[in-house]
């Protein structure tokens, strides 16, 4: 086959820019992830892993318009501690305004840190005055007045400042829509959440506007916010989430009830994103029913492919692949021409005959490890022996189970001896 191509060196290959162009025998999920894109969609991939999921949303967020981005900021709300209020500014603008409100409350702060200098000075001067004229008294009352005055100056300046407004969310320098990976996120991580302030009492809590964290879906708010493994959020997750898809703004509460954060909640803050969601075949009951609902009426659900039709063009998709994976890892040499059919018949190995895996996840474990190979032995090029090599460092932990037995097998005979077995080497 190496002949019939004539691969050369991955060197020569060319590899597209964008994610999308990069994606390998997703041919009809592509097309869905374009259109969806275009029309801000929601999309749920089911697949087998390792067949290009989380590249394809990736990608979406490529192909979709940045929009109206804006930043946010959150303020302090004198009138009600726990119920900070939210702001939405144009985007690159809220580092400006809470810079102006840092700058009014040092000069708040300078001022009356020198009006209580002037003060100290002057109950100073007036304890030393009286004690000359009426009681040298009066200069101890004087001189204690002035430490207090000394020491309420102090913790003024030693109080961190806190200006009263806060960027919750900067969007400042962002040209395309944004992608947030919220796989494995909890509640609190992909819904928002309220820090916990141990310092409750006594006057030393931290305000309540400095304490909130946004979650993924408001840090994905305009773009794309993509949810792998949607059977690891809990069924509560999941409706909340959907909630906040539907109306676009989510409040930031605290949902920890044993945290000073708890009675804590903001201002709705924006939301509206493109909601991918990523699962394995195995995995759709767990999907909560409105969620899935509402994924397959304002949206589309893509079956991904595991394998494709052997053909010299499939075949020159994973070479290209090869190709992506190296300058991805940016660590392992590039592939000769039969390093590059290895991988190839590495592929039809892997999946039905007369077809090509499309788990590439597993196979560019195989491409790293022969590129370690290689790399080890300080060659310019990975070759046929070094991807013949990777495959045993390459094997899964079942693999090299199934081995294990095999050549135990292979190597032990069962021999009876006065009605026991006796193992030995054959």
């Amino acid at each position: 086959m190496a002949d019939e191509l004539a691969f050369g060196s991955t060197a020569t290959h060319a590899v597209p820019a964008s994610a999308i162009d990069q994606v390998i025998g997703q041919e009809h999920a592509v097309e869905v992830i374009r259109l969806a894109a275009r029309q801000r969609r929601a999309v749920l991939l089911v697949g087998e892993p390792g067949t290009g999921k989380s590249m394809l949303a990736a990608a979406m967020a490529e192909l979709m318009p940045a929009g109206s981005a804006c930043d946010v900021l959150v303020h302090a709300n004198p009138d009600a501690r726990t119920l900070p209020r939210v702001e939405e500014v144009p985007a690159g603008t809220g580092s400006r305004v809470v810079e102006q409100a840092n700058a009014r409350h040092r000069q708040e702060r300078q001022g009356i840190a020198y009006l209580l200098g002037v003060a100290i000075g002057a109950v100073l001067l007036l304890g030393v005055l009286v004690a000359l004229v009426v009681t040298p008294y009066a200069a101890a009352g004087g001189a204690f007045a002035a430490i207090l005055l000394v020491v309420l100056r102090r913790r003024l300046l030693s109080v961190p400042p806190q200006a009263g407004v806060r960027l919750l969310i900067d969007r400042s320098g962002q040209e395309r829509a944004p992608f947030v990976d919220a796989t494995g996120a909890q509640a609190g991580g992909l819904l928002g959440d309220v820090r916990h302030d141990p310092y409750q009492s006594g006057g030393f809590e931290t305000e309540a506007h400095e304490l909130v964290e946004p979650g993924a879906i408001h840090r994905a708010h305009g773009g794309v916010l993509f949810v792998d493994e949607i059977s690891s959020l809990s069924l509560e997750s999941q409706q909340r989430l959907l909630t906040a898809l539907q109306e676009g703004r989510l409040a930031i509460t605290g949902r920890h009830s044993g945290s000073s954060g708890a009675m804590v909640r903001t201002d709705p803050v924006p939301c509206d994103t493109v909601l991918v969601v990523a699962a394995n075949p195995e995995e759709l009951p767990s999907i909560h029913p409105a969620l899935r609902s509402r994924l397959r009426g304002f949206g589309f659900e893509v079956l991904t492919a595991d394998s494709f039709e052997r053909t010299p063009e499939h075949e020159a998709a994973i070479a290209r692949f090869v190709a992506q994976e190296i300058r991805r890892d940016g660590r392992i040499p590039h592939f000769a021409g039969d390093a590059v059919a290895a991988v190839v018949e590495e592929a039809a190995r892997r999946a039905e005959p007369g077809r090509l895996t499309l788990r590439l996840r597993e196979l560019g474990g195989l491409v790293r490890a022969a590129g370690d190979l290689a790399a080890a032995e300080g060659v310019p090029l990975v070759d046929g022996r070094h991807v013949e090599e990777a495959r045993a460092l390459a094997l899964s932990i079942e693999e090299q189970a199934a081995m294990r037995a095999s050549r135990e097998r292979g190597v032990l005979r069962q021999i009876p001896v006065e009605g026991h077995d006796r193992q030995t080497r054959a």
